[in-house]
């Protein structure tokens, strides 16, 4: 097959009797920035630690986040499914992992009724971090509104999540030991229904099989 470098994007990661001649559908049609992941030996791949992840939110370097390439060939694979056996990833969050009815209402105002309008369950494809990092994704049925100017959260919205994520996490796990961020719209995989990504790092696997009602996360089942 030649050398590493001289292999097709779609080839890397997998066992040479695995490859096929023409590109996957599902890999067709990728950015160059995911064609260069996927292209990536797993080997060479440098898992973001603690302190980089912690960086990349200060900086709201969102996009810096990358996927293992072999996670990345399996995620976009995955989604690639959805899509066609669903109609849609939204579809299949709704219906499948947060089991909520469309069009999603929430009972209240912004966290005011948590159980209700809140559901907290694993990234099911989180990014290359350290294993000892949880990566949650908290799920709201209520908007979580965005300046038009600058694409970002507005103050008072980022003032409600930080409340309630000290209220949430903070009572179990240092303040050092997790963060929270917002996708910008570019980066989101889900658009219709609102969600926010929150980080901890060694928390207690009791605490996380708790607050997430013993989810587990689909790339760990597929």
């Amino acid at each position: 097959m030649g050398s590493v470098d001289k292999l097709p994007y779609w080839h890397m990661n997998i066992p040479e009797d695995k490859r096929t001649e023409e590109c996957p559908e599902f890999l067709r049609s990728l950015s160059e920035k995911d064609k260069g992941i996927i292209g990536t030996p797993d080997s060479e791949y440098h898992v973001a630690t603690w302190p980089e992840v912690q960086k990349i939110v200060a900086d709201n370097r969102l996009g810096a986040f990358r996927r293992i390439p072999s996670h990345l060939r399996r995620y976009l694979e995955y989604t690639w499914q959805l899509k066609r056996d669903y109609g849609s990833i939204m579809k299949f969050v709704l219906d499948k992992r947060l089991r909520w009815e469309a069009p999603v209402t929430p009972r209240g105002k912004p966290f005011e009724f948590d159980d209700d309008d809140i559901t907290i369950l694993w990234n099911d494809w989180p990014y290359g971090i350290d294993d000892r990092i949880v990566h949650l994704v908290v799920w709201t049925k209520f908007e979580l509104p965005e300046d038009p100017a600058t694409g970002d959260i507005t103050d008072e919205t980022r003032d409600e999540i930080d409340q309630y994520v000290q209220k949430t996490f903070g009572c179990q796990v240092p303040r050092d030991r997790y963060i929270w961020f917002k996708n910008w719209k570019s980066l989101k995989s889900v658009h219709a229904v609102e969600h926010f990504h929150v980080m901890l790092l060694e928390p207690d696997p009791k605490f996380v099989e708790e607050i997430t009602h013993g989810d587990v996360p689909y790339c760990r089942q597929v």
